[in-house]
């Protein structure tokens, strides 16, 4: 699950989800990013879009070679049904490889954002949802990002 869900999503990320899951619009997709931050989870919780957080002083996407961002489309995620029985909704992604991540940013977080036009948004116009903590120190080995069982992300 996320270590928090940043204030411009509160309410709004499994809208998100289901619009790309929907195609809605088709070029809709969610996109995780890796970071390297000191900044504290309450300044990170109150930026609105990625290139908010990025021209944050204590915050950097990683450019470790080898990276590089993944985009979620329709035909990755696990079709939207709400948890009737538990009165919630939880949102899952499949695990994420990156593959022979050589040295160098120390990763320490994972975002799960929003983008509603993969070809000809910026990272203005993409809304981060959700902020998970994710230490790692690469070393030339594959990074995989495993996520909960439970999925990144619950409503109730």
């Amino acid at each position: 699950m996320a270590d928090l869900v940043l204030n411009i999503a509160l309410g709004r990320s499994t809208e998100f989800y289901v619009r790309v899951d929907t195609n809605d619009p088709v070029n809709a997709a969610l996109i995780v990013i890796a970071w390297s931050t000191t900044a504290a989870d309450g300044v990170i919780k109150d930026l609105d879009t990625v290139a908010a957080i990025e021209a944050n002083g204590l915050t950097a996407e990683v450019t470790n070679t080898g990276y590089a961002r993944k985009t979620l489309t329709d035909a990755d995620l696990v079709a939207f049904a709400p948890d009737d029985v538990n009165d919630r909704v939880d949102l899952d992604i499949p695990d994420q490889t990156f593959t022979a991540i050589l040295a160098g940013d120390n990763w320490t977080d994972l975002g799960i954002n929003f983008d509603s036009d993969t070809t000809g948004g910026t990272d203005a116009d993409i809304v981060p949802m959700t902020w998970h903590d994710f230490v790692v120190i690469p070393d030339g080995s594959d990074i995989v990002a495993q996520v909960s069982a439970t999925g990144f992300f619950r409503a109730s």
